[in-house]
């Protein structure tokens, strides 16, 4: 994509490390009077997808201050600290398990009894330090999964007495081990690179296949790296684990927008999205669903899940009308941004910047601002990852839920 250096600048702040909304503490869903199946708390790791403040914590809001004040929490009448229009997918499963909505660790004034956010928006599987190794700058929050790793283990010592008593607590808690590992390969397609002693202004992400090729190599280590903190909390009592794929990157509207401005002929597939995309969160989901069969192996007196975000999104684009959706183009038009035409997606204006608009209707679009989904969208997906078989093996009993098909 021939997009100038700051505007790929823009794009790599957007796309990456959105999620760093703040605001006043959010309404809380009502707890049911009785907690689910026996689940008394979640503990969090991830990224934007799930970060309810974290990463505005640590100091750095930078060209994301626009998501602090309205239109995002518009569904529910203010911001919440969650970058959308509403609550998240986490927030979903919080609801239904019948506890609080997770507060994020570095809120250190927060209430803790039922569960703790590790995540951070931005946050990568590997570490800042590996990444940079390997030539790869990650801006903004060193937070990665090994951090806030080390920040679970200080939390569980911190409020137990004893290996014991946390096995204890962990064998009726359910821990959610991601979505994280995206953003490993997204800071890889925003490098610049150099030619002629000059930045190439082309987006690596549409234009190279060197750059795919790098980020396909990054696989097998983020993989290795998630698969190695699920053992860690198993080996510390953990009984339920669930550890989400990554998403079908290719259809955001975000990269459907650079694709078309550097590209219009990039390869669709029926849905309309990225192929070349969709091939990189394939390989990664592939080789994190063997490793996930190899944990059940290794540890067969606990649940350990896989969660499908790629086949939940797609079944949302594919039924789109059925869950409540506007179909055709709106499906990959974010509802809150700039610019119009088929994406409404500019990265130099995200939603709430001037000139940005916001859809009347969120509910109607999958996704809210063209990196994040909107609140319908957060809940249609958890509907089809716990309740209708795309989290599987089940790790938490819930009312009226589809079974899941053996695995191995």
């Amino acid at each position: 994509m021939a997009l100038a250096l700051g505007r790929r600048l823009h794009l790599l702040m957007v796309l990456l490390l959105a999620g760093t909304c703040v605001a006043p503490p959010p309404p809380q869903f009502s707890p049911s009077e009785a907690t689910v199946d026996g689940v008394m708390a979640i503990y969090n790791f991830g990224d934007s997808i799930s970060d309810t403040g974290s990463l505005l914590r640590e100091g750095d809001t930078g060209m994301l201050r626009y998501t602090t004040r309205l239109p995002y929490g518009v569904t529910i009448g203010r911001p919440t600290g969650r970058c959308s229009d509403g609550f998240l997918m986490i927030d979903v499963l919080a609801k239904d398990l019948g506890l609080p909505l997770l507060n994020p660790y570095l809120d250190r004034r927060a209430d803790f009894t039922h569960g703790v956010n590790f995540a951070v928006a931005g946050a990568t599987a590997l570490s800042t330090t590996a990444l940079a190794n390997r030539g790869i700058s990650v801006p903004h929050t060193n937070s990665s999964l090994g951090v806030q790793l080390g920040w679970f283990k200080q939390f569980m010592s911190s409020t137990t007495n004893s290996p014991r008593d946390i096995r204890k607590k962990l064998a009726s808690s359910l821990v959610m081990l991601g979505e994280i590992g995206g953003n490993d390969y997204n800071y890889v397609f925003l490098q610049p690179r150099r030619t002629s002693d000059r930045y190439d202004p082309i987006s690596n992400a549409t234009r190279s296949a060197e750059s795919l090729a790098r980020a396909l190599s990054l696989v097998p280590e983020v993989v290795q790296t998630i698969a190695g903190a699920a053992k860690e909390v198993l080996d510390m009592g953990a009984t339920r684990v669930v550890i989400p794929g990554n998403f079908p990157i290719g259809c955001m509207p975000s990269y459907l927008s650079a694709a078309t401005a550097s590209n219009p002929a990039s390869l669709r597939d029926s849905y309309g999205c990225l192929v070349s995309f969709n091939l990189l969160a394939r390989a990664h989901n592939e080789r994190l669903q063997r490793a996930v069969a190899e944990l059940r192996r290794s540890y067969p007196d606990a649940t350990v899940a896989y969660a499908d975000y790629f086949a939940a999104y797609l079944e949302i684009l594919g039924h789109a009308p059925r869950f409540g959706f506007e179909g055709g183009a709106a499906l990959r038009r974010a509802c809150c941004g700039a610019g119009g035409g088929a994406y409404n997606f500019e990265s130099n204006r995200l939603c709430g910047a001037p000139g940005t608009t916001a859809c009347a209707d969120p509910s109607g679009r999958p996704s809210w601002d063209g990196i994040h989904l909107t609140q319908h969208g957060y809940r249609i997906m958890a509907e089809l990852l716990y309740r209708r078989g795309l989290a599987c093996p089940v790790a938490v009993k819930l009312p009226g839920q589809k079974p899941c098909p053996p695995v191995s």
